[in-house]
C-alpha cells in the first residue's frame, strides 16, 4: 500500500478559543508527528468576520457564513491531491441552517472523508437530522468518542456499524504525579483543590457546585474551588461578563467566596495541565446528559485525578464501573457529599487515581493518532467512485451486459468421490473439515439448474454423488436428516438443524421437478415425502422457508399429494402470521432482526402466493421484498448484503459486514420470482446489481469471482476479500448465474410473464 502523503483537517484551530480548536490543533499534531513524510494542514473555520492570528499548519480560511469560500476549500483540497480529508463538526461552527454550508464543500470533494462527530443528538430537528444524514452520506468514515454515539448513530440516524469508529478523546502523555509540587507553585500549598476547568457558560452547573461547597467546607476547612476558563466568546458578545458576575454574587451569598476563585483567562496547554496536575479532585457539573465528549474531562481523568461529575454521556461511559463518582444532575447535596467524601479519604482517593492514569493510557494522543491513521488508511482503500460518478460510467456501460459462461473448474476440484467438500484453503479443498447436507444439497439444486436452455448439465456421477450423500444423511431414527460428515464418511450428529432439514427438502423438490434422470426423480419424491412431516414442528422461519421452496416444485412433479398442499398452506400461513405480529411501517419483516439467506422467505411466500393463487402471500412477499432491499442498497446504488456482525441484533439497520455471496444468491432468486409475480422490470433490474456484487460492484469494488475457473471467495471483509473459496461460495456463485444467464435468454425472447395482481393481504 502507498503510504500516506497529505492529510487536511477542517474545523477551528487555535489561537481560536474553543474546545473544536484545541482538539482540531491537538490532533494535526499527533497525526503529523506519527509518520515522518506525511503532511499535514488545517482549513480553518473563521466566525462571524473575526480574525486571528492562525499559525503556518492553517492553509486555508473559511468564513463560516461565506458559500464562495466552501468552494473555495473544495478546489483547494482537490488541487493539493489529498489523500483523506478528516472534518471536525460541530453544528455551530458551520453556516446555513444546521450547518448546511459544509456540505457544499463535502459535495464536491474528490478524495475520501473521515469525520469526527462532537455533537450526535439524540433528537435532532429535521434541518439537523437532514444535515447530519448528509454528512454521513459524503463520509467513508465517522467517528465519535464515545460508545453512545455509536448508539445513536444507528438508533435514531440508521448509520451502518461498520462505517462507525470510535476513537477516545486524546490526551497529553503526562507523568504521573502528586500534587504537591503544582500547588506550591501556583500559589495554592496546603489547601485542598477543586478544579473545573472549560469555557464559562450557564449549562456547565457551575452554580451547583458553588452551593455545594458550604458542606465541604464543613468537612474541609482547606477546601477551594477553582474555576479556570475564560468566558464563552458568544457569551461575552452578547452580555459581556454579566454571567460570572451572577456566579461570583452566588459565592458570596453563603459567605464562600473566599474559597471559589474565578481565573478568567483561557490557558495554553502547559498552564492547564499545571492546573490540574494541582487539584485533588476535578469536577464536572453539566446539567445537561446529551454531552457527547468533554476535552477536560478527558484530560483530568489522563492525569490520573479522582473525578466527580453528572452522568452526562461521556461522563457515565469513561467514569462507570468505579473509576470515578457519578451524581445526579443538580444536585448539590450529593456533589458536595461526595467531593467532601474523597477529600477526607485519601486511600480511596489515591486508589482512584491510580487507576484512571492506569485506564488512560490507551488513550493518549500518540494513541489516538495511530488509530486514526488506520481508519484513514482503511477510507482510502475503501474509496470508490462517488455515485455521480458511478452513474456517468453507468451511462456508457451495455445496459445489460452478457453475463459470464458457466465454468465449473473450481466446482469440480472442490468435490470428491463423497461428495461436495464443505471448505477451502484459498482454492485448495480442506480435508479437515469434511462435508454438510448443506452444500451438497445446494450442489443437487444447482445440478438442476443446470438443465435449463443453453446450459451444459452436470456429469451424471456427479449428481449422482450428490444424491447418495443426501440419501445417507437421511436418519430414519430421528426422522431427520444428518448434517456433518468428516473426511472419513462418519457422520459427526445425528439430526442437523432445522433449517439444514428444510434446504434438503428443497433440493428433493428440485430433483423431483427437474432432474433428467426419472429413476432419480421419484427417488427424490420418495424421500420427499417421507421427511416432510417433520417439518410441521419447526419454529425456524427459514426452515419453513426452504420446504416451501421444495414444495413449490414438488408440487408440480407430484400434484396429488394431499399432505403436501396442506403443508405448504399451513408453512406459509405461519410465515404471514409472523410478519403480520412483527411488521410495524419502518420494520417490514418476519422476525425482529436480520440474518443470513435473508430474501428466500419473501421468496417463499411469492412462490406459494402464485402456485396456490393466494394474492395476500405475494403481496406480503413483494412488500417485505421492497423493505429488504432498501436495507440491502448502498447510497451508490450498488448491493449491499447484510453483513454477519449484525446478526440477532433486533430491529437495527443492517451492519455491512462481513457480506457473503449467500446472501446475494437468494436476492437474484428472490427478485427473479418477484418480477414473475408483478411483472415489474425494475426487480431485474435489482437482480442485475445483486448479481454486480459478484463481479465488483460492491463496498470494496474487488470481484469476488475467477470468471475462468468459476471460484468465488468466501465473503468481503471491511478492508479485505477473504481468499478462502469453499463450497457454499462456488454453489451460490454458479446458482446466482445461471438465474442471470436464464434471465438474459429470456430478454433475448422478449419473453414477459404472465402477472398475479397483488392485493392487500
Amino acid at each position: 500500500m502507498i503510504p500516506l502523503r497529505r492529510i487536511a483537517f477542517i474545523g477551528n484551530s487555535l489561537p481560536r478559543r474553543c474546545g473544536i480548536a484545541t482538539f482540531t490543533t491537538d490532533l494535526q499534531k499527533a497525526i503529523a508527528a506519527s509518520r515522518p513524510n506525511l503532511e499535514t494542514c488545517i482549513v480553518a473555520m473563521t466566525d462571524r468576520d473575526q480574525t486571528y492570528d492562525y499559525p503556518s499548519s492553517v492553509a486555508l480560511q473559511i468564513g463560516d457564513a461565506a458559500v464562495d469560500d466552501y468552494i473555495r476549500a473544495a478546489d483547494f483540497l482537490n488541487a493539493g491531491s489529498f489523500d483523506v480529508v478528516c472534518l471536525q463538526h460541530e453544528f455551530g461552527i458551520f453556516g446555513g441552517e444546521a450547518g448546511a454550508h459544509i456540505l457544499v464543500l463535502l459535495s464536491r470533494l474528490a478524495m475520501p472523508v473521515v469525520t469526527t462527530l462532537h455533537t450526535v443528538l439524540a433528537r435532532p430537528t429535521a434541518a439537523q437530522r437532514t444535515v447530519m444524514q448528509a454528512i454521513v452520506e459524503a463520509s467513508s468514515k465517522v467517528v465519535v468518542m464515545a460508545n453512545k454515539g455509536r448508539e445513536l448513530l444507528r438508533s435514531v440516524y440508521h448509520v451502518t456499524d461498520d462505517k462507525i469508529e470510535v476513537i477516545a478523546h486524546g490526551i497529553p502523555d503526562v507523568a504521573f504525579a502528586a500534587p504537591d509540587a503544582a500547588k506550591a507553585r501556583l500559589g495554592f500549598r496546603g489547601m485542598s483543590v477543586i478544579l473545573t476547568f472549560g469555557l464559562l457558560s450557564p449549562n456547565k452547573g457551575i452554580e451547583v457546585m458553588i452551593d455545594a461547597m458550604p458542606s465541604i467546607l464543613k468537612r474541609r476547612p482547606d477546601a477551594v474551588y477553582v474555576v479556570l476558563g475564560a468566558t464563552h466568546p458568544n457569551l461575552v458578545r452578547d452580555e459581556g461578563e454579566a454571567y460570572r458576575e451572577s456566579l461570583k454574587a452566588r459565592a458570596r451569598q453563603p459567605g464562600v467566596d473566599d474559597r471559589v476563585v474565578f481565573l478568567g483567562r483561557f490557558v495554553d496547554q502547559p498552564t492547564l495541565l499545571e492546573f490540574i496536575s494541582a487539584c485533588d479532585v476535578y469536577v464536572t457539573p453539566y446539567l445537561n446528559e446529551a454531552q457527547m465528549t468533554s476535552g477536560t474531562l478527558a484530560y483530568s481523568f489522563g492525569l490520573g485525578k479522582p473525578v466527580v461529575s453528572t452522568p452526562y454521556w461521556h461522563a457515565a461511559e469513561l467514569l462507570g464501573e468505579g473509576r470515578g463518582v457519578l451524581v445526579p444532575f443538580g444536585d448539590a447535596a450529593a456533589i458536595g457529599s461526595e467531593v467532601a467524601e474523597l477529600l477526607t479519604d485519601q486511600p480511596r482517593r489515591e486508589a482512584m487515581c491510580r487507576r484512571a492514569y492506569a485506564v488512560s493510557r490507551t488513550m493518549t494522543w500518540q494513541r489516538s493518532a495511530e488509530h486514526y491513521v488506520s481508519v484513514f488508511e482503511n477510507a482510502r482503500l475503501a474509496h470508490g467512485l462517488k455515485p455521480v460518478a458511478r452513474a456517468r460510467a453507468a451511462a456508457f456501460e451495455p445496459r445489460n451486459p452478457a453475463p459470464p459462461d458457466m465454468q465449473l473448474c473450481h466446482f469440480l476440484a472442490m468435490c470428491d468421490d463423497t461428495g461436495l467438500f464443505q471448505h477451502a484453503v484459498h482454492s485448495v479443498p480442506d480435508r479437515a473439515h469434511g462435508y454438510c447436507v448443506d452444500d451438497n444439497a445446494r450442489a443437487l439444486v444447482l445440478a438442476c439448474a443446470l438443465t435449463g436452455p443453453g446450459e451444459t448439465c452436470l456429469p451424471e456421477v456427479l449428481t449422482a454423488r450428490f444424491a447418495a450423500f443426501v440419501q445417507d444423511a437421511w436418519n430414519p431414527g430421528t426422522r431427520r436428516f444428518r448434517n456433518f460428515m468428516g473426511f472419513d464418511r462418519s457422520w459427526l450428529d445425528d439430526a442437523g438443524s432445522e433449517d439444514s432439514h428444510g434446504r434438503t427438502l428443497w433440493a428433493l423438490g428440485e430433483t423431483a421437478r427437474r432432474d433428467g434422470n426419472l429413476s432419480r426423480r421419484r427417488w427424490a419424491a420418495a424421500l420427499f415425502t417421507e421427511a416432510l412431516p417433520s417439518t410441521e414442528t419447526f419454529s425456524s422461519p427459514r426452515a419453513w422457508a426452504f420446504t416451501l421452496l421444495g414444495l413449490d416444485a414438488y408440487c408440480v412433479a407430484c400434484p396429488d399429494d394431499l399432505h403436501a398442499r396442506e403443508v405448504r398452506i399451513c408453512l406459509a400461513d405461519r410465515l404471514l402470521s409472523c410478519l403480520r405480529a412483527v411488521a410495524t411501517p419502518d420494520w417490514v419483516w418476519f422476525e425482529q432482526g436480520l440474518a443470513y439467506d435473508n430474501a428466500r422467505l419473501p421468496q417463499a411466500l411469492l412462490l406459494t402466493g402464485m402456485a396456490t393463487q393466494t394474492p395476500g402471500y405475494v403481496d406480503a412477499g413483494l412488500r417485505s421484498l421492497r423493505w429488504l432491499m432498501k436495507q440491502q442498497t448502498a447510497s451508490g446504488g450498488h448491493f449491499r448484503p447484510v453483513g454477519t456482525a449484525g446478526f440477532g441484533e433486533l430491529r437495527q439497520h443492517p451492519r455491512a459486514f462481513d457480506q457473503q455471496p449467500v446472501e446475494a444468491t437468494a436476492t437474484i432468486a428472490a427478485c427473479l420470482a418477484a418480477w414473475r409475480a408483478d411483472g415489474d422490470a425494475n426487480w431485474n433490474a435489482i437482480a442485475r446489481r445483486a448479481f454486480g456484487w459478484f463481479l465488483g460492484s460492491n463496498d470494496l469494488s474487488v470481484a469476488m469471482v475467477d470468471p475462468a475457473t468459476g471460484s468465488c471467495r468466501d465473503g468481503l471483509h471491511p478492508d479485505r476479500a477473504n481468499e478462502n473459496r469453499g463450497g457454499e461460495s462456488v454453489v451460490c456463485y454458479l446458482l446466482g448465474l445461471a438465474e442471470i444467464r436464464q434471465l438474459s435468454v429470456a430478454d433475448i425472447r422478449l419473453a414477459r410473464p404472465p402477472t398475479l395482481r397483488a392485493v392487500g393481504a
